[in-house]
């Protein structure tokens, strides 16, 4: 569990996965992008594909901000052999995480197996790249919830991701449940698709048990802490 009581606000900017999605985004959008996730010193830039990849690889070099691309983003709905290219390719070009989304109708089909070995397929692909599951919360039953949940810690995935951020964000009680169903597993909880009130909505998330916020919205997270702090919401810095 994250200890908010010893982290400055730049040191929270390490709860942070800053990225941009846009579906118009250029080249200056990516580069801005990154140089915002820098300042505020996030834990890394992320973006919808390998396509920005060298850019962002570019623009992070001399920093501790890891380079994350998306895989299969946003439906998961390409093979397996295509989502293990798409990694393959971004860590060819510079990548350190990368974000994968889940076959969401397979999970609802109860293709366990299959989704089970895609998850194992895609964590050999990513080779030394930190790797993340989308599960898209919003789409499932709190069973599959669970389900999903423990198939990603099965895999060895390092972080179980609540969404995408393109549809609806996840509720509190989702997140718990996935932390629960993550209890004595090196899996942790990454949340998506934070809606406005952003910043105490994301630490609500970060009270529930994850430890990482994906979100085009980090300035403003990250903004707020100091009066989230004044009204109690965050507990005052005890370092």
């Amino acid at each position: 569990m994250v200890d908010l009581s010893k982290m400055t606000k730049r040191d929270m900017g390490k709860l942070i996965d800053f990225s941009v999605l846009g579906k118009d985004s250029t080249e200056e959008d990516i580069r801005k992008g990154c140089r915002t996730a820098i300042e505020y010193n996030c834990k890394a830039f992320c973006f919808s594909s390998s396509y920005w990849t060298p850019v962002v690889a570019e623009e992070l070099k001399g920093t501790d901000l890891l380079v994350g691309a998306g895989i299969g983003f946003p439906f998961g709905q390409q093979s397996s052999a295509v989502k293990c290219f798409e990694a393959e390719e971004a860590v060819r070009l510079g990548a350190t995480v990368l974000d994968n989304c889940m076959n969401v109708g397979d999970l609802k089909e109860g293709k366990y197996d299959k989704v089970l070995q895609e998850f194992k397929d895609y964590k050999k692909a990513a080779g030394p790249a930190m790797t993340k599951m989308i599960i898209e919360t919003c789409m499932l039953t709190k069973e599959e919830i669970v389900t999903a949940t423990k198939l990603v810690a099965e895999a060895g995935i390092d972080w179980v991701k609540t969404s995408t951020g393109q549809y609806a964000g996840p509720s509190v009680s989702d997140v718990i449940l996935m932390v629960e169903a993550l209890e004595g597993s090196d899996t942790k909880v990454k949340v998506a698709g934070v809606k406005a009130p952003r910043p105490q909505n994301a630490f609500a998330f970060i009270l529930a048990g994850a430890e990482l916020i994906g979100t085009q919205g980090g300035k403003e997270i990250l903004d707020g802490v100091d009066d989230l702090r004044k009204i109690g919401l965050i507990p005052a810095y005890q370092g």
